[in-house]
Formats: structure tokens, sequence, C-alpha cells
């Protein structure tokens, strides 16, 4: 195995890990010696991650609402009084809305895109960051979205959100810097994962239409994203801090 993507040793928590990104990933690491802990609102898809990893690796999962404190809580604690450490952490949890313009933006469909996209993550990172403090390292990855660094019409609530992350990403990063605890995201072009599944986006037309706005004319598949974040969880990676990866074929070079 490659040095630079052995993760022996390391315990992982990862949210949203029942399907897309979040599965992936799990099996990812589970597969280069990592010991997780899982999480998604999704029980029984959450337990069929868990299951499939368990044959790698030791895991362990607990299901639940990202969005409240509680749950993430408990997560640290689980991860803490199963494996002893925290060494990395991987908000991926996120939902998007079908899309409309900002003037067509309701209440319900703000409230929900900040409990989950931007709670989520806060919540994670204020209990993952002591724990990490308290070993004195530890590296957290943020999965922001291309919609946090730009504009993305018909999807103002899921921009905002996404905005919101990129920003608790690069303020934790000046703050916790100097205890060795890192914190980068990854902003990801349009993926074909249960998060476009949506009207407005889960036609094979829709999908293309939405490719073309990518110089590379085509959606990014799930599985270079995960590679992509990988990469950015390497042990060799231990130098980077408070950085917004596009991962998008191209499109912020125009």
């Amino acid at each position: 195995m490659d040095a630079l993507l052995d993760f022996t040793g390391n315990t992982v928590l990862i949210t949203g890990a029942s399907s897309g990104f979040g599965r992936l990933l799990s099996m990812g690491l589970a597969s280069r010696g990592a010991k997780l802990v899982l999480t998604d609102i999704a029980e029984s898809a959450l337990e069929g991650t868990r299951r499939d990893v368990s044959e790698l690796t030791d895991a362990v999962a607990l299901a639940g609402d990202i969005a409240k404190e509680s749950l993430n809580k408990q997560l640290v604690e689980l991860a803490l009084e199963t494996f002893g450490r925290l060494d990395i952490a991987v908000n991926n949890a996120g939902i998007a809305h079908n899309p409309a313009p900002v003037h067509q933006m309701t209440e319900e469909i703000i409230d929900t895109q900040f409990s989950v996209n931007v709670k989520g993550v806060m919540f994670g990172m204020k209990y993952q960051i002591p724990a990490m403090l308290a070993q004195k390292h530890g590296h957290i990855l943020n999965v922001s979205s291309l919609a946090g660094l730009g504009g993305a019409p018909k999807g103002g609530a899921y921009a905002a959100a996404k905005h919101a992350v990129s920003g608790i990403t690069r303020t934790a990063a000046v703050e916790y810097g100097r205890k060795n605890v890192r914190v980068n995201a990854i902003c990801p072009f349009y993926s074909p994962t249960n998060i476009l599944n949506i009207d407005g986006y889960n036609t094979p037309e829709a999908r293309e239409q939405l490719g073309m706005g990518s110089p590379m004319k085509r959606l990014g598949e799930p599985q270079e994203i995960v590679n992509t974040m990988m990469l950015l969880l390497s042990p060799g990676n231990s130098y980077m801090n408070g950085q917004t990866i596009a991962v998008d074929g191209g499109v912020t070079a125009w």
C-alpha cells in the first residue's frame, strides 16, 4: 500500500455515510486501514454501509439527524469510547432543494438548508475540534460545493448555506492551525448522487444539460470526487489548511 494513502491507525468520522460520497469514502478508507465512525439519517442504508465496511475494518454506526447538536456530541463520544481517538472528521451530510429563483425561496427551504448544511457542520466541528486539540492533531474536511464559491442560479438557499460552510472552514483553520488541527473543504461540481434526486435535476436530459456547464462537458463521477477527498485526507497532505478546493472539471477556470 502506498504510504501516502495508508490510513492505518486513524479513526475517521464520516457523516452522510449511507450513500454517495459518504459510502464510497467509507469503503475507500476502510480498505486502507482506517477505523470508522459512521452516521446518517437513513438508518437501514447506514447499517448496510457499516456491514460492508466491517468486512474490511472496525466500524461503528449511529443513525440520527446531523442537524441536532446532541447527535454530534454522541458521535465524538462514540469515537473516543470505541477507538480512543479521532484523527479525521468528514462533514459530508447535506441536502439540496428544488430549483427556484431567489424571490421564490420559502422560509421552510431556507431553514432546512441551514439546519442540515450549516448546523450539521458547525455542531460537528464543535465536538470534533476539542477531541483533536486534546490529542494535539487532527484534520477536518467539510464537504461544501462549487455553489459555496460562486453563484448558483435557482439554488440560492443551497448556495447561501454552502458559502457558510466555506466561511466556517476558513475561520476554523485560522483559529486552530497553530494547534495542529487543520480544516479544509472540498467544493464539487454537480455529481449524480442522491442529492440530485430532486425535481429539475433527476432526468438524464437535465443532468446532461448540467454537465454542459463544465469545460469537460460532463458531471463529476462520485468516485472522482471521492478520489480527491482521499488525496486531501492523505497523511502526506499535512500542510494544507483553510482551503476550499474546487473539483469542477474546470468551471472556475472560466
